[in-house]
C-alpha cells in the first residue's frame, strides 16, 4: 500500500530526557530532511546535523537517521530526528515537519502504516504495543516471542492444514461425476480431527500468553478478623494494609500489583463478610461481593479454629476457582500444608510467619494454568482468543457433519468459516473497524 500523505509524531515519552526523537514516515520525508538539514542522509547511516528554522535559525544539533522504502519499519520512506529530549525542543522540531508538509500522525499509525504495507503481520503488530507496555520480564519476552513471529507461524502452519482439507471437500463439489464419499474418507476424518486438537492445543498456550499479559485478578475474602490484610501484606511484601485485632478493620478495597514468578497478579483485599447495621461496614461488604463477581481466583480465608461458613461460601460466583485458606497455623503449632478436599484445595499457613506462603504461589500459578515452562509460550490478547475458540467450534462442526453424512456443502462452509475466524488473528480478514479499535489504543509515535 502507498500512501499520500505523510506523517510524523514525537517518538519518545513526554517530559525531560537526554535523548528526544521525532519520527517522519511518508513520501515528503526526503524533502522534509533536506528542508531542516539542508541534505538527505544516507539511507540506513546515522549523520551528525544541525536542524534549522525555514529561516536558517538553529533548533538543536543532533543525529539524523534516513531509510529509503521499502526498507523501514512502515515499509515507507522514514525520517528519525534524534536530538535533546526537552518537550520545547521536540516541539519545534516536530511543529517544523508539520509545516513541511506532514500531518500529526494518529496514536498507532506507524504500526498499522507497517502492517497495511505488508511488513509486519497483525499478532506482530500488536506485540510492539504489548513489549511497550509489558509489566513483567516474562510478559516483555513472550511479546518478544510473538513479534519474532512465533504465533503467526503456528496460525499460518494451520491455516495451510486448513486448506488442503477445503481443497478435498471442494473437489466433490465442483467434480460431482467423481462420486467422491466425503463420509467414508477415513483419512479426511482423521485430518479433520488431528487439525481440532491442534487449535485446541494452541487456544491452551495462547490463554497462558493471555494470561501473562493481562494478569490475575486474586480477591481475598472471609469473615472479619481471620487474616486478610495479613495475608495481603504477606503477599505484597510490605506494610499495605492496616492490621489490628478489631474486627472491620478494612471498609474499602485494597488493590495491590505484584508478581509471582513471571505472573502479574492484582491482590484485592476486601471486607470482612458478615451481615452488620453500621451503613460503611455493609458498603464495604457490598464492593467485597462486586469485586468477588470480577474475581478469577478467590482465596478464602478462616482461622484454624473455624469451620467453612456456607453463607460465605455462597457469596462466591460458581464458576470462579476457590483456594481454601487455613489461617494462624503458628497459634497452634500446626505445620503447612496442602491438601485437596473434595476436589478443592486447602492450604494451611500463616501469614505472619510466612509458613505455607510459597504453597500458597504455587497454587496461584496452577490455577493460572502456567507450565513449568511459560517461557515457550507467546503473548496473546482476548480477540485471539475468541477468534481460536470460534475455529474450534467450526471445526467440530464440520466434523459433525462429515460423520453424520449432513453433505459436503455443510462441511464445506464450517471449513469456511474456521479459515475466517483464524485469519482474523493475523490480519488476513480483517475489517477496518477492528483495525481503528486496535491501532487507537497505542502510542503516538508507535
Amino acid at each position: 500500500m502507498t500512501t499520500p500523505d505523510t506523517i510524523a509524531a514525537i517518538a519518545t515519552p513526554p517530559g525531560m530526557g537526554g535523548v528526544g526523537i521525532v519520527r517522519v514516515s511518508g513520501p515528503q520525508a526526503p524533502a522534509i530532511a533536506a528542508a531542516i538539514l539542508g541534505r538527505i542522509p544516507e539511507p540506513r547511516r546515522a549523520v551528525l546535523g544541525v536542524f534549522h528554522e525555514s529561516d536558517g535559525t538553529f533548533i538543536d544539533m543532533g543525529l539524523a537517521l534516513y531509510f529509503q522504502a521499502p526498507h523501514s519499519f512502515t515499509g515507507e520512506d522514514v525520517l528519525e530526528l534524534q536530538g535533546h529530549g526537552g518537550p520545547v525542543v521536540m516541539d519545534l522540531l516536530l511543529r517544523r515537519c508539520l509545516e513541511l508538509g506532514a500531518r500529526l500522525a494518529r496514536p498507532g499509525e506507524f504500526s498499522e502504516r507497517a502492517f497495511l504495507n505488508g511488513k509486519l503481520d497483525l499478532v506482530q503488530a500488536e506485540a510492539v504495543a504489548d513489549l511497550i507496555e509489558s509489566s513483567t520480564s516474562l510478559a516483555a519476552r513472550l511479546a518478544g516471542r510473538s513479534l519474532q513471529g512465533v504465533f503467526s507461524q503456528r496460525i499460518a502452519a494451520l491455516l495451510e492444514r486448513l486448506i488442503q482439507l477445503r481443497l478435498q471437500v471442494e473437489a466433490g463439489l465442483d467434480f460431482p461425476d467423481e462420486e467422491l464419499d466425503l463420509a467414508e474418507d477415513t483419512r479426511l476424518a482423521a485430518d479433520l480431527h488431528r487439525l481440532v486438537a491442534d487449535v485446541e492445543q494452541l487456544l491452551t498456550d495462547a490463554h497462558q500468553g493471555q494470561i501473562i499479559r493481562e494478569g490475575l485478578a486474586v480477591v481475598i475474602a472471609g469473615a472479619p478478623n481471620v487474616g486478610k490484610s495479613s495475608l495481603l501484606n504477606a503477599l505484597c511484601g510490605t506494610e499495605a494494609a492496616i492490621v489490628t485485632a478489631i474486627p472491620g478493620t478494612t471498609r474499602d478495597l485494597l488493590k495491590f500489583d505484584i508478581q509471582v514468578d513471571g505472573l502479574p497478579i492484582r491482590i484485592i483485599d476486601t471486607a470482612g463478610l458478615r451481615h452488620s447495621q453500621d451503613p460503611v461496614e455493609r458498603e464495604g461488604v457490598r464492593r467485597a461481593q462486586a469485586a468477588l463477581n470480577d474475581a478469577d481466583l478467590v482465596l478464602w480465608v478462616r482461622s484454624v479454629d473455624q469451620e467453612p461458613d456456607a453463607s460465605i461460601r455462597s457469596s462466591f460466583p460458581t464458576d470462579c476457582p476457590v483456594i481454601l485458606i487455613r489461617n494462624k497455623i503458628d497459634l497452634v503449632g500446626e505445620p503447612a500444608r496442602l491438601v485437596e478436599r473434595d476436589g478443592e484445595v486447602e492450604i494451611a499457613l500463616s501469614a505472619v510467619t510466612g509458613a505455607g506462603l510459597e504453597l500458597l504461589r504455587g497454587q496461584i500459578k496452577a490455577h493460572a494454568g502456567l507450565s513449568a515452562h511459560p517461557e515457550g509460550a507467546f503473548i496473546a490478547r482476548r480477540r485471539h482468543l475468541e477468534a481460536l475458540e470460534r475455529a474450534r467450534s467450526t471445526l467440530q462442526a464440520a466434523a459433525a457433519n462429515l460423520e453424520l453424512r449432513l453433505g459436503a456443502e455443510l462441511v464445506a462452509e464450517e471449513l469456511h468459516l474456521a479459515q475466517r475466524a483464524l485469519g482474523e488473528i493475523t490480519g488476513e480478514f480483517t475489517s477496518e473497524d477492528l483495525l481503528n479499535r486496535i491501532f487507537s489504543s497505542f502510542c503516538i509515535g508507535k
